[in-house]
């Protein structure tokens, strides 16, 4: 019996290891407390609760207990006094929308029970928030190619395995491609995995798909940096390499999503530094910006990730990150989500903002239609106006003194994607309101128009630029 038959004998999947767990365990593991998923094992010494034990709760187990898994997990247990523990940390893995699933192989996570241990310089990152997000924000349509950029322990390689015919995963760290190989074949994903950095493996070579979660941390440069997050670049230097190069390995229409850190430099708008990155490639840019963070708070949550909490190195290697992000003029980090595509337009289409609001996960299908969006925002007058949009997925609220004749003000909001909201006038409201696909914009605008005795052609130069606002934000759907 092969490893992924023994697991899937044991019913070590998702759903099974929350059934044991229970919530409080599952919250537990999150804060990286093992306790109250050990209270749910109590008593407990079946395949699936030693396969917990072994590789979740890292914990030591009985040679008789674990005979079941001496052949086929050999290479992942090494022998103690009194029986065995886990090399690694093999979870179940499994993604509810898009059915990508089976199991992440990544190191044993450190810090786990406040314990404060030195993290490896190779250590492979599981499954974390940050890759769940981008998983989330992939667009999933089918095609013929992707790249996994960067791969780290293959999760999201599992997930491109859904919708493209070929997949190709790099990485500079070596370790990182074994236990990702690992990732692929208990997951039975077929991967070509390549080691190198950046798009080096790759060369000469198109895409119609590249996603990536690049090490991006901005600390000062290091013998001892961790692979998974930092890089001898400067700065967002390693970022803007990445925008540089990747036109070269896109075939047309296709597109790059990273999960990402730019530096907020003194002085300068950070719209605009990322906007200088990319003018003159061709290519269509839409950057979101989901969170900021003060130079302080983000030194802070990258030296507790390196384990130095408590440490004696903790003062030096804070003033030293300082004197780092001075020199180089960072007063803020941003963090945010990208998205580039060859869309082959004569002007390329630049969309930059800040989006800290909550949205309804996954998103990948907002990006995937961005740029039939934007083909319909900036169609030609006569276009548009004979265009067949529906308003998809929005509710309107409408906000006033009690007893009014009219709402002093309407809002229409999306209850999916980036949940958006648009203000409007009750002109406004009741053309995009009645646009269900059959009927054009013109034919709306005109009975508008009609209705409250307006000339239709002001009507529509009045209304057409709100009109494709609502279609490049996806209130409004051409299909």
């Amino acid at each position: 019996m092969s490893l992924r038959e023994v697991l899937r004998h044991a019913r070590y999947d998702a759903d099974g290891v929350l059934e044991r767990i229970g919530e409080l365990g599952q919250e537990g593991l999150q804060r990286n407390i093992t306790v109250p998923a050990t209270v749910a094992l109590a008593g407990q010494h079946d395949e699936l609760a030693t396969l917990i034990r072994l590789f979740i709760l890292q914990e030591e187990v009985g040679m008789e207990e674990a005979a079941f898994l001496l052949d086929d997990a050999a290479d992942f247990l090494e022998q103690t006094e009194h029986g065995v523990r886990a090399l690694v940390d093999i979870r179940p893995y499994g993604s509810e929308d898009d059915g990508a699933s089976g199991w992440a192989v990544a190191d044993l996570t450190p810090g786990m029970d406040t314990a404060t241990t030195p993290t490896r310089r190779d250590y492979v990152l599981g499954v974390s928030s940050a890759s769940t997000t981008l998983a989330q924000m992939t667009m999933r349509t089918q095609i013929g190619s992707a790249l996994d950029l960067g791969t780290g322990c293959g999760v999201q390689s599992l997930h491109l395995s859904r919708h493209a015919e070929r997949v190709v995963a790099t990485d500079v760290n070596a370790r990182a491609l074994k236990l990702a190989r690992v990732t692929a074949e208990l997951s039975g994903a077929e991967v070509d995995f390549r080691q190198g950095s950046l798009f080096e493996p790759v060369q000469g070579e198109k895409f119609d798909l590249i996603v990536s979660n690049p090490p991006y941390v901005m600390s000062p440069p290091s013998d001892s940096r961790l692979m998974y997050r930092e890089t001898n670049f400067s700065g967002d230097e390693l970022l803007q390499a990445i925008l540089r190069e990747a036109p070269r390995h896109l075939n047309p229409g296709g597109s790059i999503q990273l999960l990402v850190n730019w530096a907020v430099v003194d002085g300068q708008p950070w719209e605009e530094r990322i906007r200088g990155w990319v003018e003159g490639n061709g290519m269509d840019l839409f950057v979101l910006e989901r969170e900021r963070m003060d130079k302080f708070s983000y030194i802070e949550l990258w030296l507790a990730d390196a384990g130095l909490a408590g440490s004696e190195e903790w003062v030096y290697a804070y003033d030293r990150w300082l004197k780092y992000f001075e020199d180089l003029g960072i007063e803020e980090v941003g963090m945010g989500w990208l998205l580039m595509t060859d869309a082959g337009r004569a002007t390329p289409h630049v969309r930059i903002e800040s989006w800290p609001h909550a949205v309804h996960q996954p998103v990948g299908e907002v990006f995937a239609r961005h740029r039939s969006a934007v083909d319909a925002a900036t169609l030609p007058l006569d276009d548009l106006l004979a265009s067949r949009p529906r308003i998809v997925d929005v509710t309107q609220e409408t906000f006033g003194e009690p007893g009014a004749a009219d709402p002093e003000y309407i809002v229409l909001r999306q209850s999916t994607g980036l949940r958006r909201a648009m203000k409007v006038d009750t002109v406004l409201a009741a053309v995009l309101g009645s646009l269900d696909g059959d009927l054009t914009v013109g034919q709306v605008i005109a009975a508008v128009a009609e209705l409250l005795e307006k000339d239709p052609t002001a009507l529509s130069l009045e209304i057409a630029p709100k009109v494709r606002e609502a279609l490049e934000e996806q209130y409004l759907r051409l299909d």
